[in-house]
Order: C-alpha cells, then structure tokens, then sequence
C-alpha cells in the first residue's frame, strides 16, 4: 500500500500545483480589461450568433471557475466572475464554453463520445475502488477464484472512468482551439489580449492532463496488484 499512497501523493501535488498556478493566471488576465468593453455573457451570446446557434442560453451560475455547457437543456454556465467581467480570462472562458456548444451543434464526435460514458462513470467511478479492494480482500492476487473476478470487475469500472479522463482531453482542446481561433478572426480581443486568453486556457487544458495521467497511473498499480505484481 506505501507504492499507492506515494503515487497519490504525488498526484495531488502535481493536480494542486496546476490548478494554484491556474487561478493565479485567471487572477493575473482578470486585470486585462477589454478594449471593447464586452463582458463574458456579451462575447459568448456574440459567438454563439456567429456560429448560427439560436437554440442555447447564456446563464450565470454561482461559485469561482464552475463554469460549464450543459448539452441536456444547452446552456452555457458561466460563473460570477466570468458572466459579468471584461477582461481576457472572462473572454477565454466565455469562448471556451461556447466551443462545446458548437461542438454540441456540429455533432463533434468527441464530445457524443464523452456524453454517453458519463450516466456510466458517474455511476461507476465512485464504486470502482471499493470494488477492487473487495476482490484483493477475497484473494484476487491468487489469479483464481470469486475474488479475482470481483477486482476484475473493478478494474473494468476504473478504466472506463480513466477512458473518461482521455476521451476528455480532445473535447477541452478542441473547445480551446474554436475559442481562440474565432477571438482572433472575429478581432474580438487585441493582440495583447489574446496571449492573455491563450495562456489562460492552456493552462486550464493542463488540469485536464493532470487528471487523465493520474487516473492512468491509479489504473496500472491496482491492475499490477490484481494481476500479481506486487512490489
């Protein structure tokens, strides 16, 4: 069990390093003003016009980076601090959400990929652990018996949740990429801000990472104890 808790400390070190170094670049780009003075909800309402989409709302939602597009009544979440300012983190995070929103329009298959596996994971992810630790309880490492067959199982739940996690990665990528290329088009930001928009989302992209390769990581040590690769 030591190999495991190292590995999970490491992995919240990393996750919390990046996610700290997130806020302070959101806090830093939040002093950016815009030189056209649109505030987070105005540029996501104005992409989304540009992009012919009529049927999803821009919301405010409560709480500090919770911002989100919900495909299941599409509406595109914004936070406090991003639906009412105007600066180049306010634009980056506005573009950003709306990109899935366009990803949602244009049938992008990463993201219809995505939406099936979350009713499965929300419901899986949470059980997975509990499950393998169950199966080793019950003698998985021998290779035979009820038990290795119950920590299988939880392997298998794991991995969806870590399949999750990668499935994940192009979809806030791609959402990043459609935000930034229409800021730049549309001369919605300067050039100023736009490195500010950029840097922003980059580094919201690397929580994502972080969380994919640490899933990944948790997967192949429980796998290795299951399958007899104890340390």
């Amino acid at each position: 069990m030591m190999g495991y808790y190292i590995l999970i400390g490491a992995i919240a070190l990393v996750s919390w390093l990046v996610s700290n170094k997130l806020k302070s670049k959101f806090k830093h780009y939040s002093k950016v003003h815009l030189q056209n003075g649109m505030s987070g909800a105005e540029i996501a309402e104005k992409m989304l016009a540009d992009h012919g989409i009529r049927d999803v709302k821009v919301v405010s939602t409560a709480g500090m980076l919770t911002d989100h597009y919900n495909p299941a009544n599409k509406t595109v979440n914004l936070s406090e601090g991003v639906y009412n300012q105007r600066n180049a983190a306010a634009a980056a995070v506005a573009a950003h959400e709306v990109g899935h929103a366009v990803q949602h329009a244009q049938a992008y298959e990463w993201l219809g990929m995505r939406s099936k596996l979350v009713p499965i994971v929300s419901v899986t992810s949470s059980m997975s652990m509990w499950v393998v630790f169950g199966g080793l309880a019950l003698g998985a490492a021998a290779g035979v018996g009820f038990g290795y067959w119950v920590a299988v199982a939880g392997l298998i739940m794991m991995g969806l949740a870590t399949l999750f996690s990668f499935v994940t990665l192009p979809v806030e990528y791609d959402a990043s990429n459609r935000a930034l290329a229409w800021l730049k088009n549309k001369n919605v930001v300067t050039p100023q801000e736009y490195k500010g928009s950029e840097d922003a989302l980059k580094w919201a992209a690397r929580t994502y990472l972080v969380a994919a390769i640490g899933s990944l990581a948790t997967l192949v040590y429980w796998g290795l104890q299951v399958f007899g690769g104890r340390d």
